[in-house]
This record gives structure tokens, sequence and C-alpha cells, in this order.
């Protein structure tokens, strides 16, 4: 069964995402990662949170939220997370909380869904692929950390001070309108 998880689910869902720490070869979230996420998804409603149910035991889940495409005007459904545990696989508990997130992006008006897959993760793009889904080509993924972050809103990038290389970037203080040069 594919549910919406409440918060009685936070300690199994933790264990889920421990699982997948596991199996992605990361650090899991420690303590204080642990309270915010519960806080996120039951308080503030940033993320979404079904959970694939055997019996009585959360065996998978899948996590989302929505982001925005300003050139189809509607929203993205971006899957962060989707897991079943090992011992549960093959039994098609995937496909069923994949299409159970297809379904609420159709119901969201939702122009596209969205989501990341590990290089090294064969098994899931063969999944994928036989779902119709598309690997984009021509993009990379770029992250800044929490310390990157503060540092850039703090004090700005050090390489960036001056007002004429600000204008080259396409940064604050710019007159360009259209991507900023490399």
């Amino acid at each position: 069964m594919i549910r919406r998880a409440t918060r009685k689910d936070s300690r199994a869902f933790l264990d889920l995402v421990v699982g997948l720490a596991e199996f992605e070869h990361l650090e899991p979230p420690d303590a204080s990662a642990k309270r915010r996420i519960v806080r996120d998804i039951f308080d503030k409603k940033r993320v979404n949170l079904l959970l694939a149910v055997t019996g009585k035991r959360s065996v998978g889940y899948a996590l989302y939220f929505y982001a925005y495409s300003s050139f189809l005007a509607r929203p993205t459904l971006y899957l962060e997370d989707i897991f079943v545990l090992e011992e549960f696989r093959g039994r098609g508990i995937g496909l069923d909380l994949f299409l159970a997130c297809a379904e609420e992006a159709v119901k969201q008006g939702c122009g596209r869904m969205e989501w990341s897959v590990l290089t090294w993760n064969a098994e899931a793009m063969k999944f994928y692929e036989k779902l119709d889904a598309k690997r984009l080509d021509g993009w990379y993924v770029y992250r800044l950390n929490s310390d990157a972050m503060a540092r850039l809103a703090h004090e700005g990038p050090r390489s960036c001070r001056s007002e004429g290389h600000r204008k080259k970037l396409g940064g604050p203080g710019s007159s360009s309108r259209g991507p900023a040069e490399p």
C-alpha cells in the first residue's frame, strides 16, 4: 500500500533514509538533520512524503517537492528520493511509489517531473528508461554547500568585488539580460 506519511511514521521513515544513505555510500543524516527533515515534512510542509507499507512495516518511500518551470509556466514535481529496502525490491513497490508521484504531478497540474540518478546506479536508469523517462544531455548539476552559501551571502565572491567584474558576470549591478558568460 502506498500512502501519505503521518508524523507517527517519522521513526520508520528516518530508518529508511539511513538505508538509502547506506545504499548510496553516503553519511546518513545526524540527529539535528533528522529533526529538521521531520519538521520540514510535517510542520513546514516544505516536502511531501509517501510511504510504501507491507503489512505494518514501512519498506520504501518517495520524498518530493515542487519547483517551477518559467518556460512551461507550471510546477515541476521534483523527486528527491525514491527508495525500497533491498529485501522488498523486485515486487513492484518502487514502481508503485513512482506512479503515485506521477499521479500527484498530474493532479497538481505539473508540466514535468524530474529527478537525479547517481551515475553508477544502472538498475535505476534501466527502470526509468523502461517508463519512457529521458536522460537530459547538455546539463550539469551544480551545488553550493551551506558554507559556500553563507560565504557568498555575507562576503560575496572575492573575485567579483569590482563593479566591472560584476557586470561581466551578469551579477548584481549588471545590465546584462541574458545568462552570464563563463
